[in-house]
């Protein structure tokens, strides 16, 4: 398909969306079920008389008016979701959930904006657990559809409200030892829980409808929020698996979330070390770009808040500083998200601005002559809270243990979010980012390292390249808007735009290639990249979300259409160079040699997709999973010059159809068994040695798991089993480094499991272990590598991070937390000849965090092992050895 044709397409598309909009808002009364509003009781009543809750079930149906009484409060704990569908009453939203200390415990507020009276509760208590399930209303936040609130006053550990189906709100309230003493009453702002920790083992007494105290007597918790970020180490929901924020236990496929406090309390600054808690291994200390390693084989697949960065592969590490948590979806995604990897795709999403003020700051400094500052900034611009702002911005300078080797990072982002009106949003964001760093190191030769060298063995803070020479720097802006419209309870509109430019440049880069027979001179080479590499993407995404029932069956759905336009252009200079000795280094001599090779090229490429989701409960305990998407794609590779030939421009047209097939079933509501069938597709970008395209790759995945909610929902585990199969995959020509060949086909088979959440109050734990074998099945090169492993691939990968924090007492917020890694062996030729070994690496973390102060030490590779990174058949990457940072911040 040419560009031109595609243009046409986009213009189709846009007419199509348009088309679909209108018919919908005429359909729309027709597929949603009536609302009929339920004959209701005059509840401005006097309470029932009180009666003791037990283990048993017992409904409150009315819910005296609110104007006398004083109340005591104190509360915590969490919750899950599920699917089913509203009663004939009509379903009252709550917007907000507020949070208010006062003299006696805490107040949960659940904000309506209709009358509360209308609401009628079912409350029991479990455990520490006081836990109230309210029919014919739902959770409708703008940050989401849970609310989670760690240690929100003393004797509370967690506060949790969310849906438990389309029909259900529940509030759960878990004290530190046990059940707290919960009195209900109603006002004009909403519902109001008024929560007393229990320090006894009498039975509660049935709530209460009393008047809350007043303002002026209540003082504002510590975080008082609404819609707050999760802080707990164990997510219920995420994005990326739907679109929609469902929860992971109906989802037939293993979805990972890393979560802020996960990021916090290891001081993460990458993609890749954030998720190496989850199975993934990442580029390493030095790594020139995001791809990282997820069942066997790399992956680019990287979005921001559901949006496509199509060149974030082949670019600088990501800065992670305006994020809040990490998705990452295993397996294909391109039902979804169209072309891309097998392996899975990984979403960032960022800081959201809040509804109340939040100011944090912090510093840190460490060994390297590590520096770093950070700033974030949150709250309301408007009296009426209708314009909320983010804005966050960081820098960091450090030395690396390498010779000569430093970075500097700098990062600042903006979010601005306008409610207009009750069912309208619209957010902007903006971001820049830059990465510099000096002496861009490239590793050192196996031998004296990984194998013998009879000279001796170098020290991994070698530096071969060219000091002061080497320098690089990469900056990257994004500009983005997402619209947001609710048309009714069921159906809403979703419109959004990304725009990011991203420029690498750098003066010279020098190349080890080969040591020779004397076993210490280096041969080199060097680039120049005259005038920078550039990239540039767009992406325009709108899709429809909806609930309808077709009988006694729900349907979730997800419709829309995606135009994404991407563009990269080099001019780069190829040139002999001078020779350096790996043992006695001599520096200083940047004189170029015979230029090898001068060429401007670049890629254009132009992508259409349309598609369609059904999330459709069968049942309350089985749910089935359909969908589909068909993307027309035209790619250009084109030479404006080339020194040893003519312009020259390839252009080829593809499309795909990429379905997705999964079913769900729950025996009991903690555990899902589950099965999924789906296919990935992605357009090659890899070149011949005769500058001949490849064919698009395509991949296939089977999977079935178990997903299971443990210690009342605290804890959740995943178990996957899977097998993907891959065709046209390419890889390096390592008789002409500047071009791919193709592989052919792989098959990789594994097993995967994690384990995530809070096993005691303040015991959080995260851990993971995968195991994947990816072999070569097919290919046409000499000698043969089938049935040989994917190079760069661990064979077996796990890791264990856990963290424990004082709860409560004159010690409270005093804590540690301690991880193990580990990477297992990797082949790093096609042959499977050389190895890098295997390694565990140990970091630890103390910190105390009390009131608006929190102090973090931070621990990385405690014992000091030298261990390999990453590897090629020539050189080899060290890992950090020791090193220490201490963090300190502040909240205003």
């Amino acid at each position: 398909m040419k560009p031109q044709r595609l243009n046409y397409f986009f213009w189709q598309s846009v007419l199509l969306t348009t088309s679909v909009m209108g018919m919908l808002i005429g359909i729309l009364p027709a597929i949603a079920r009536p609302i009929r509003t339920a004959e209701i009781p005059d509840y401005q009543q006097q309470l029932l008389a009180q009666e003791t809750i037990t283990n048993s079930v017992v409904p409150i149906r009315k819910i005296r008016s609110f104007k006398q009484i004083e109340h005591s409060f104190t509360n915590a704990q969490k919750l899950v979701q599920s699917l089913p569908i509203p009663s004939e009453a009509q379903v009252i939203p709550v917007t907000a959930v507020k949070l208010n200390s006062t003299s006696k415990g805490l107040e949960v507020i659940l904000q309506t904006g209709v009358n509360s009276q209308r609401l009628q509760l079912t409350p029991k208590t479990e455990g520490n657990s006081y836990v109230a399930d309210i029919p014919n209303a739902q959770l409708r936040l703008i940050s989401g559809n849970i609310f989670r609130q760690q240690k929100p006053a003393p004797g509370i550990a967690l506060v949790t409200v969310t849906n438990v189906d389309a029909n259900t709100l529940r509030i759960t309230v878990t004290g530190e030892a046990l059940a707290p003493t919960v009195e209900l009453f109603d006002s004009d702002e909403g519902l109001v829980f008024g929560v007393t920790s229990t320090t006894s083992t009498a039975q509660q007494p049935a709530p209460s409808l009393q008047k809350p105290s007043s303002s002026e007597n209540q003082t504002p918790i510590e975080l008082e929020v609404i819609g707050s970020p999760d802080t707990g180490y164990n997510p219920t929901d995420a994005n990326v698996g739907t679109r929609t924020n469902a929860p992971l236990r109906d989802i037939p496929q293993t979805i990972n979330v890393v979560p802020q406090q996960v990021i916090k309390d290891q001081r993460a600054l990458t993609i890749g070390e954030a998720l190496r808690n989850v199975g993934v291994v990442g580029g390493g200390t030095f790594a020139q770009s995001d791809r990282l390693i997820l069942r066997g084989s790399g992956t680019a697949n990287i979005l921001t808040d559901g949006l496509r960065n199509y060149f974030a592969g082949v670019r600088d590490l990501t800065s992670i500083g305006n994020v809040e948590r990490i998705e990452v979806l295993r397996g294909p995604a391109s039902v979804l998200y169209g072309q891309g990897d097998l392996s899975g795709t990984i979403n960032l999403v960022t800081k959201q601005p809040l509804i109340d003020p939040f100011y944090a700051a912090s510093f840190s400094v460490g060994n390297y002559d590590t520096y770093q500052g950070t700033l974030d900034l949150s709250g309301p611009l408007t009296t009426d809270k209708s314009v909320l702002y983010r804005l966050n911005g960081s820098y960091l300078t450090s030395n690396g243990f390498v010779d000569f080797y430093s970075q500097q990072r700098s990062q600042i982002a903006g979010a601005l979010a306008w409610n207009i009106g009750t069912n309208t949003k619209l957010t902007f964001y903006t971001s820049y980012a830059d990465f510099s760093r000096s002496a861009y190191y490239q590793g050192i030769p196996t031998k004296g390292t990984l194998f013998f060298n009879p000279l001796g063995k170098l020290p991994r803070t070698r530096f071969l390249g060219e000091p002061d020479k080497e320098d690089q720097d990469t900056s990257d802006t994004r500009l983005s808007y997402r619209l947001e419209h609710r048309f009714n309870d069921n159906w809403s509109l979703q419109n959004a735009f990304q725009a990011i430019f991203t420029k690498y440049s750098n003066d010279l880069k020098t190349r080890p290639l080969d040591l020779l027979p004397d076993n210490r001179t280096l041969r080199r080479d060097a680039f120049t990249n005259p005038g920078g590499v550039n990239y540039y993407v767009y992406d325009l995404d709108t899709h429809v979300a909806g609930r309808f029932k077709t009988g006694s069956i729900e349907h979730q759905v997800v419709f829309g259409t995606e135009y994404a336009w991407n563009q990269f252009y080099a001019v780069q200079n190829r040139y002999d160079f001078t020779s350096i000795d790996i043992f006695n280094p001599v520096y200083g001599n940047t004189t170029l040699g015979k230029l090898l090779n001068s060429s401007g090229s670049g890629t254009k490429v132009d992508n259409l997709g349309v598609y369609a989701q059904d999330l459709i409960a069968l049942s309350e305990n089985l749910k089935l999973v359909l969908g589909g998407r068909y993307d027309w794609s035209s790619q250009t590779s084109y030479t404006v010059f080339d020194l040893f030939g003519s312009p020259s421009s390839t252009s080829t047209a593809s499309e795909a159809f990429s379905p997705r097939v999964g079913i769900v079933y729950q025996p009991i509501k903690p555990l899902s068994l589950y099965a999924s069938y789906s296919r990935s597709f992605i357009p090659q970008t890899s070149r011949t040695v005769n500058n001949e395209l490849f064919k698009p790759q395509r991949g296939t995945q089977y999977e079935v798991g178990v997903k299971a909610d443990l210690l009342g929902d605290k804890l959740s585990a995943n178990l996957a089993l899977f097998q993907l199969t891959q065709s046209n995959v390419p890889t390096v020509d390592f008789n002409n480094p500047d071009y791919s060949i193709p592989v052919g086909e792989v098959n990789t088979q594994g097993v995967e499991l994690f384990v995530t959440g809070e096993i005691l109050p303040g015991w959080n734990v995260i851990a993971s272990y995968a195991y994947a074998d990816p072999r070569i099945t097919k290919d046409n090169s000499t000698p043969s590598p089938v049935g040989k492993a994917q190079t760069g691939v661990p064979l077996n990968q796990a890791s264990l991070w856990t963290t424990y924090t004082i709860p409560q007492g004159n010690l409270q917020g005093l804590g540690g937390g301690i991880g193990v890694f580990y990477v297992g062996d990797r082949f790093i030729d096609t042959l499977n000849t050389l190895k890098v070994p295997s390694y565990v690496r140990t970091d630890a973390a103390l910190f105390y965090r009390r009131g608006k102060f929190d102090a973090t030490l931070n621990f990385e590779n405690l014992f000091d092992l030298a261990y390999f990174e990453s590897g090629t058949n020539t050189s080899v990457t060290y890992g950090s050895p020791f090193t220490a940072t201490l963090t300190l911040g502040w909240k205003f």
